[in-house]
């Protein structure tokens, strides 16, 4: 994958030790990536709703217009496009996102993948790209309003699902998926987009058209 040139977005990246991590095995050989944020300010369960709905077009930065998607993580971001939506034309559960990303701009790190939308409501939102049918990762986001804005805990388990073989395969899956440096390159991707959400969120959900 061909990465473009980072966007320059003067925004402060919050560090790997402000959120909380683990990195788990599952008994079936699956790998959990699990963080718990430290509390978005400013930010609602609504907003995040809203945000997940409208992922394509522009934001503007400093006078700059450029993509809402790439400006959200301006260094490891390439594209995201929705290739399917509901029949009413709106996003939500049955949607499938296309998405691009390389987590610490690796190429070997890079992400292309087709991930369809489980859930989407003020508690959380839930996705997963299919092989042949089959999942074979599954992304999870808890939220929750508090005082200040909001408490966002999400994970990704990466392999698969199913009895006999996922347990003779996961264990290769998480090697050759997951090895530690890229599995830590994810957790400092997540809490970074996720921090950011306080730069630009409020202020983007206030101009808001729909």
């Amino acid at each position: 994958m061909e990465l473009p040139a980072p966007l320059d977005i003067p925004w402060t990246r919050k560090p790997l030790a402000s959120a909380q991590t683990e990195v788990s095995v599952l008994p079936d050989g699956r790998i959990k990536l699990w963080i718990r944020h430290q509390v978005i300010r400013g930010v609602t369960p609504a907003m995040l709703v809203w945000w997940f709905q409208h992922l394509e077009g522009d934001l503007e930065v400093a006078g700059v217009r450029v993509p809402r998607y790439r400006a959200w993580h301006p260094l490891d971001h390439v594209s995201l496009r929705y290739v399917k939506r509901c029949p009413d034309g709106s996003i939500g559960p049955g949607a499938v996102f296309h998405i691009r990303e390389a987590f610490a701009r690796d190429p070997d790190w890079a992400v292309d993948i087709y991930t369809t939308l489980d859930k989407l409501d003020e508690t959380g939102f839930i996705h997963g790209p299919r092989k042949l049918g089959v999942r074979v990762a599954r992304m999870e986001y808890e939220w929750s309003a508090v005082a200040d804005g909001t408490q966002y805990t999400n994970w990704l388990i990466a392999g698969l699902d199913v009895p006999v073989l996922g347990r003779a395969l996961n264990p290769f899956i998480r090697r050759r998926l997951f090895p530690d440096d890229k599995a830590r390159a994810w957790l400092v991707h997540n809490i970074e987009e996720v921090g950011n959400f306080e730069s630009f969120l409020p202020a983007l959900y206030a101009t808001r058209e729909s």
